[in-house]
């Protein structure tokens, strides 16, 4: 895959991320609120919150991870170099800005 490519890809998968963590963030509100309608009764009251917050909690660690870079979801970077460790994609980036700092 070309760097281009590779760029386009980590873009998207950040996009996608972000999508996800705004829906995973919305759920948990419109759970919090009600919105849905659902019974007052205390077992789906009790039931809706436990979506709300587990749904929210999720939410916020996809947006850290999002916001630290990590959104490799466990693939590893097709390098020609087999023999490279795993890295995440944040951490290749940086070593190919590095990688063309010092060629200037």
């Amino acid at each position: 895959m070309n760097k281009k490519q590779n760029g386009i890809t980590n873009w998207l998968k950040m996009f996608f991320g972000f999508f996800m963590v705004l829906i995973y963030l919305g759920m948990a509100v419109v759970m919090a609120l009600n919105l849905m309608q659902w019974s007052n009764t205390p077992q789906w009251t009790a039931i809706r919150w436990l979506i709300a917050i587990v749904l929210g909690a999720y939410g916020l660690f996809r947006c850290y991870r999002e916001i630290n870079g990590d959104h490799s979801y466990g693939m590893r970077i097709q390098d020609d170099n087999e023999d490279e460790e795993y890295t995440t994609y944040m951490d290749r980036l940086k070593k190919i800005e590095e990688e063309n700092d010092e060629k200037k």
